[in-house]
């Protein structure tokens, strides 16, 4: 197996929205096919830093200035650095997920520092299910999430559209069912 790569730019997109999967594994042509998650994901995950960080901001620099004096209303702006630096953090993460299902396991690779690259076969899926919070669901957005028998499973891909989440759900649900008879 190759050794994956990071993800692109922010901005680079093909033509479907989706982030370039050749350009985001490294895979050379021919390779298994890497499918991204969406961008409202990114979204998503942006605006729940914008909605903590910025009150955060607005409400600890008078505080401070109140309490201690204008020198310590300084640090206010310590949630804004750690929101500038998050914002791009974000965007690195959202394009480390991407996920490929292969002839007998599932691939789901993640992480920007700590890559991990998690091997799912398909016969020791015991459940698959799709979920989607109030949050998720505003954004257009659902979860699938793989139980096995091993009790440390983390299987899940976040930020699927619904549709291609009920359409894996399926396909897996399908796969394991067949490859679990000889069990």
């Amino acid at each position: 197996m190759s050794q994956l790569t990071g993800g692109p730019s922010d901005g680079e997109t093909d033509r479907t929205g989706q982030a370039g999967q050749a350009a985001r594994t490294g895979e050379p042509e021919g390779a298994e096919r890497w499918r991204g998650v969406e961008r409202g994901l990114l979204r998503m995950r942006r605006t729940l830093l914008a909605a903590v960080s910025v009150p955060l901001a607005a409400v600890l620099g008078p505080v401070l200035w109140l309490a201690a004096g204008p020198w310590w209303a300084v640090l206010a702006a310590a949630p804004a650095a750690v929101a500038l630096w998050g914002w791009r953090a974000i965007a690195r993460n959202w394009a480390s997920w991407r996920y490929a299902e292969r002839d007998d396991d599932l691939l789901i690779a993640r992480g920007v520092i700590w890559r991990e690259l998690t091997v799912v076969p398909y016969g020791r899926m015991q459940l698959v299910e799709v979920t989607s919070g109030p949050l998720e669901r505003h954004f257009g957005l659902a979860r699938v999430q793989l139980h096995t028998a091993a009790a440390t499973t983390d299987a899940h891909i976040p930020g699927l559209a619904p549709e291609e989440a009920e359409r894996l759900r399926d396909r897996l649900t399908e796969l394991g069912e067949a490859r679990s008879a000889g069990l």
